[in-house]
């Protein structure tokens, strides 16, 4: 890992408790990240934070360390069971499990117990847990909604409030499901109040002086939108060709960990075929992919058993895998903050990686509100259509009925992971 990304400011130099530090050491930092480095002196002195940074840049670590201090520096007024302290809200299932994973090493020594509330399996599991009593609470709004209103746990003793990813909390629709849960804790002069975002917008601002107590705005670096080490192309292909370039692409990659972006789910399932039927091992993980199978996938994925992992939008935020070599945009986004969110996930504490897009007949046109967005222009990639692989098309799916195709998730008010508009070890 290159260490050109990290600040001066040692861990080490912070007043923190031995407890906290000795969870920093099992996660193997030294030296702060430049947006740690900015936040973690501020929300040390108890002062409010709303913090921009790009993804992969330890925004997790920040908030989480700052929590641990707050929590173990002031002793639990405890009337009955243990109740939440800290109140972790992320936008879709799989950041909400990262932060937990991130919670359990550096708050290891700690002795503050974690518990993690969201939709799509584990419904009871998950509740007996939260009935037993946990200092931490980290979910999705819809599971905790749930909890909440059967009086599972109560929201009147948190001390730190944390909103992870809160753009992106706006696209999935969440905003009224935030706005009823912050209104339930304390007052927010009365709690420390962290907001950690890729980007900033008017609207997330307001929400942040709406619920928080006069934040300190940080902002790492907001101009320099996409990652200095991630080296960007494009080529431009007619659709015939775009699936034969994607297979001669991958296979001049050869044993590498790949992230492939598409814009629908339906187009995910037909690359994960062709792939396959092509003896390139590959999965489709979107929305209503079952959690569990979900989890799985990611897990082979961050293990290398799963060399290519396909998504839609909803697999670009708060997916951490170490070691992604190449994102693909198979299709151009048509949000152009969502290509930063897609190639964010190559080149990530450091690293190095390369992002290639296909900018095919149907979704060139979003390229220049992208180049306009990221500040210059994709060089410019081309490809002999002679030299591009004969393929072996993929036998048709069979699709049940429409009325026998079940709805997945928890229902309800669940919807975190793939409910919005468009279909290892801890991070930095």
């Amino acid at each position: 890992m290159s260490e050109n990304h990290l600040s001066d400011l040692r861990f080490d130099s912070l007043p923190l408790n031995e407890s906290v530090r000795a969870g920093i050491r099992d996660a193997g930092f030294e030296f702060c990240t430049p947006i740690q480095a900015s936040t973690l002196p501020i929300a040390l002195e108890q002062h409010d934070v709303a913090g921009q940074a790009q993804t992969g840049t330890g925004k997790t670590a920040a908030f989480l360390i700052a929590a641990f201090e707050k929590l173990l520096n002031n002793e639990a007024q405890r009337d009955g069971k243990r109740q939440p302290r800290l109140f972790a809200l992320a936008p879709t299932r799989e950041l909400a499990v990262q932060i937990a994973n991130d919670a359990e090493v550096l708050g290891k020594h700690t002795g503050l117990k974690i518990g993690i509330a969201f939709g799509g399996t584990d419904y009871e599991k998950q509740r007996k847990t939260l009935e037993a009593g946990v200092d931490l609470l980290i979910g999705t709004p819809g599971r905790i909604i749930d909890y909440f209103k059967q009086g599972v746990f109560k929201l009147d003793q948190v001390e730190v409030a944390i909103l992870d990813e809160a753009d992106r909390m706006f696209d999935l629709g969440f905003i009224k499901d935030i706005r009823y849960l912050l209104r339930r804790l304390p007052p927010p002069d009365q709690r420390l109040n962290m907001l950690f975002s890729a980007t900033l917008s008017h609207r997330v601002m307001e929400l942040a002086y709406e619920h928080m107590n006069e934040p300190e705005l940080v902002r790492i670096e907001p101009d320099k939108v996409t990652a200095d080490r991630v080296r960007q192309a494009i080529f431009f292909p007619s659709n015939e060709d775009k699936m034969p370039l994607l297979i001669g692409l991958i296979r001049e990659m050869g044993e590498s960990r790949i992230m492939i972006f598409v814009n629908m789910k339906r187009e995910a399932e037909k690359v994960q075929d062709y792939l396959e039927a092509n003896g390139i091992h590959a999965k489709a993980i979107s929305g209503d992919v079952p959690q569990k199978k979900r989890l799985s996938m990611l897990m082979k994925f961050q293990s290398g058993e799963l060399p290519v992992l396909i998504g839609t939008d909803v697999a670009s935020r708060g997916l951490h895998v170490p070691d992604v070599q190449y994102v693909i945009n198979y299709d151009l986004p048509q949000e152009a903050e969502d290509y930063v969110h897609r190639i964010g996930r190559t080149a990530r504490a450091g690293a190095a990686g390369d992002a290639i897009s296909l900018g095919c007949e149907t979704y060139v046109m979003s390229l220049p509100d992208i180049e306009d967005y990221i500040g210059h222009k994709l060089p410019v990639a081309n490809y002999n259509a002679a030299d591009l692989p004969e393929l072996v098309k993929p036998k048709p799916r069979r699709r049940k009925p429409q009325g026998q195709r079940g709805r997945s998730g928890s229902g309800g008010r669940q919807r975190s992971g793939g409910g919005g508009r468009r279909g290892g070890p801890p991070r930095r």
